[in-house]
């Protein structure tokens, strides 16, 4: 049986709904946090998730922070 993880949330570091296998990608993926009601977009990759954070007004790149779970 492959591993399996519960999926955090970025803001309050709490499990949400969902579970991920290690063999899961996700690309811009609104992820929703039902304990602090955050929506964030996420990529995840082998366990990686990293965190899409939205561009300004003045800017047009996204940048990207990876979290180890």
């Amino acid at each position: 049986m492959r591993e399996r993880q519960w999926l955090l949330c970025p803001v309050c570091k709490n499990k949400t709904r969902l579970q991920i296998r290690e063999d899961t990608e996700l690309k811009n993926f609104s992820l929703f946090c039902p304990k602090c009601k955050h929506e964030t977009l996420i990529n995840v990759k082998q366990f990686n998730v990293s965190l899409i954070k939205e561009p300004d007004a003045k800017t047009q790149n996204r940048r990207f922070t990876v979290i180890k779970l």
